[in-house]
Formats: C-alpha cells, structure tokens, sequence
C-alpha cells in the first residue's frame, strides 16, 4: 500500500518557538486558528505525536467539533482519526488522556521498550515495534498497511526533525504567532540536522494568508521553488 501524505503541523512565535519553559502550556494559536487546526485534523485519516508532548501537555487528542465528527460519520469513516505515537523507550503513562479518550490507538517503539509498553498499555493501544531503533520509513509502511492516506503530525520538535531531515514531510502549515518567547531553553520547531538540499534549497510556497492575528504559511517541501 502506498505510504500516507505527510502534513506537519505547527505553530511558532515569531522567533521560532513552539512553547516556553513556564509550567503552563503557552497558547500561539488563535480561536480561529484552533478551529482551523480541528478542520484539518478532522480532514486527516491519522494523527502523530512524540511521548514528549505526551508527558508535556496531557493532550487528548481529539477533533473537538460535534459536526466535523458526524460529517466523517457519514462519510463512513471512523469518528475519530486514528491517534498514534512514538517511544523508544516504552515509558509513556497508562493514565494518560491520550489513551482513554478518542478512537483506536497505534503505538510504535522498539524491541528494546515493546515489552515494557504492551505491559503498560494492556490493550489501550496496538503496540508496534520498529526494531532495533524508531524507522520513520517503517512506520509509515505500516500506517499505509492500515489505510491511513493522510498523516497529520502536530509534533513535538524531535519528531517533525527527524519526518523532515528524512524526506518525509509532503507538506507544512506553519502558523506563526505575534509573540516573541526569547528563551534559547525553550523548545523549538525544528533541531539542527541534516535537511534535504541543505540551507540553500528553496521549498514551494503553497498558501500564505492570515487567520486572525495569525499568518498561515503553507509549504510543500518536495516541491523545490523555481523563484
């Protein structure tokens, strides 16, 4: 089976961050911007992200509108995307909203912590090693097997490094917010790697358009810029 379209999702301050470092979880989107952000998941066959955002927001993970759900209903497909994660190491909480809330769940890790999370989970979750180490070509693989023909990744920023360093991202939405974190600790979107045609490689530019106090940039990164 074909390999899913791959959509990062993201919201950024001005200088590039998606959080701080306060205990609090620092809100960058708008009302307008989450409600486009529940279209999208709503849109999505299946939706990605890392035990650290986990262990760091508690998310549930959901498409929040009672009409986006009835409409997927009716289209036959589940209420909810299919709602994945990935740690290596196993060690992600039973008690976590992520898994008590939503539709079915696929968790990906390696021979090293696939013990310790079936263990955990006990049938929370469909359990997948990837072997030795986390395969982002793998897993992908096996999202395709399953029928997921649209992946919307919302993060953390180990994640969307290693889908974009590894030439697996078909598109962005970057939504980038009028604040300014200015902490060098706080997390960022993107780590330092090796990215696809380097510094100097200029990714298409798909969409740019303000939702609110927001500025949507939408890129495809395949698609190399002619300008």
């Amino acid at each position: 089976m074909p390999r899913p379209h791959v959509l990062l999702s993201v919201a950024t301050s001005v200088d590039g961050y998606i959080d701080d470092t306060s205990p609090d979880r620092l809100l960058l989107s708008n009302s307008e911007d989450f409600d486009r952000v529940d279209q999208v998941r709503a849109e999505s066959d299946a939706i990605l992200i890392g035990a650290g955002t986990i262990r760091a927001d508690n998310p549930r993970l959901l498409v929040n509108s009672d009409q986006r759900r009835a409409d997927r209903i009716a289209r036959g497909l589940p209420e909810y995307p299919l709602k994945v994660t990935i740690s290596g190491s196993g060690d992600l909480d039973s008690e976590a909203k992520f898994w008590h809330h939503g539709g079915a769940k696929v968790a990906y890790t390696t021979k090293a912590g696939e013990e310790k999370l079936r263990g955990r989970l006990d049938g929370l979750a469909d359990v997948v090693s990837l072997g030795d180490n986390i395969d982002f070509h793998k897993l992908l693989d096996d999202l395709g097997d399953r029928g997921i023909q649209r992946l919307m990744v919302e993060g953390g920023g180990s994640i969307h490094t290693a889908f974009l360093s590894q030439g697996l991202v078909d598109e962005i939405h970057l939504a980038i917010a009028p604040l300014v974190v200015g902490d060098a600790d706080a997390p960022r979107f993107l780590h330092p790697a090796t990215y696809p045609g380097g510094s100097t490689r200029r990714m298409t530019l798909a969409e740019a358009r303000t939702v609110g106090d927001v500025v949507l940039l939408r890129y495809l990164p395949k698609q190399e810029s002619s300008k």
